[in-house]
């Protein structure tokens, strides 16, 4: 293992700083997630990633779990996590290449190789790992992937909103991702993203449902679309649809040039229905793509 260790930066807001409390919390949530009926027909041996959301586990944990006991059962090698740069310090999208990433319940470690084959691919990628030092939506994943596949080593990405080649950087990524895949390799696409952000809960759940049609058709270009009509609409207090439209957008490209072509729907809530305000509410939901 090479470089420093990724410190935590949320620990303590976005989930328990404490490992006892967290280590609660995370098997709580994948006890409920247990008892949620699997779609019927999915095939965890067929999927190649997964959509997961990246709020405090308070309120998105239930959701992503679902996605998390997932790959409890499928048992990758190594999963690649492309996540929201929501301060946009990359160029385009910035590969961890430093140490391991370290949570309350034990460090998570690099697949350091593939990491270097990912950054090696050239614009939009490259070295950063200076964009992952504060950004949440990867490391609030990884208390739930320590308990449900805790050999698996991780290559994150921030796929910064900065970026204009979407399409152009999934394909890169995918076509690389088949290549390991067929020579062996266990790799699971990961991307992590809320949805509609702050209108009232019906509002949510409509402008959620409008998004992931498209989005569980991996057409990437329609889903930006479908932002962007849902925006000029003006519906109250909405700002956005997907608050990581730009990992999602690459990681549809990357999974369609792997051969998946649809997604299941694993889960969807808001965040009044953990106890939040429903005037003022965020969506979350977990998918798998097949």
């Amino acid at each position: 293992m090479s470089g420093r260790p990724r410190q935590t930066a949320v620990a303590g807001t976005f989930y328990p700083a404490e490992p006892e409390r967290l280590s609660q919390l995370v098997a709580t949530l994948l006890a409920v997630a247990a008892e949620v009926p699997r779609p019927a027909g999915l095939n965890p041996g067929a999927v190649a990633g997964l959509l997961v959301p990246h709020a405090g586990l308070v309120y998105s944990g239930a959701i992503a779990a679902l996605s998390w006991a997932l790959v409890g059962e499928i048992g990758p090698a190594t999963i690649v996590l492309a996540g929201t740069d929501h301060q946009a310090w990359a160029d385009g999208v910035g590969v961890w290449t430093g140490g391991p990433w370290q949570t309350p319940l034990g460090n998570v470690a690099i697949d350091d190789a593939l990491a270097a084959e990912i950054a090696a691919l050239g614009p939009p990628f490259a070295p950063d790992d200076a964009a992952h030092m504060t950004e949440h939506s990867l490391e609030v994943q990884l208390p739930l992937l320590v308990r449900v596949c805790p050999e698996a080593r991780i290559v994150p990405l921030a796929v910064s909103p900065r970026l204009t080649s979407h399409s152009e950087a999934g394909a890169m990524l995918g076509r690389l991702l088949t290549r390991s895949r067929a020579a062996g390799a266990s790799i699971l696409l990961v991307a992590s993203s809320d949805l509609a952000h702050y209108p009232p809960a019906s509002v949510c759940e409509e402008t959620d449902a409008e998004l992931l049609e498209p989005l569980l058709r991996l057409d990437a270009e329609e889903l930006r679309a479908a932002e962007a009509r849902i925006l000029r609409a003006h519906r109250p207090g909405l700002v956005c649809g997907l608050c990581g439209i730009d990992p999602v957008r690459v990681t549809l490209a990357a999974l369609t040039e792997i051969g998946a072509t649809r997604g299941i729907l694993l889960g969807a809530a808001t965040s009044a229905d953990a106890g939040g305000d429903p005037r003022r509410t965020v969506g979350y939901a977990a998918a798998a793509f097949v």
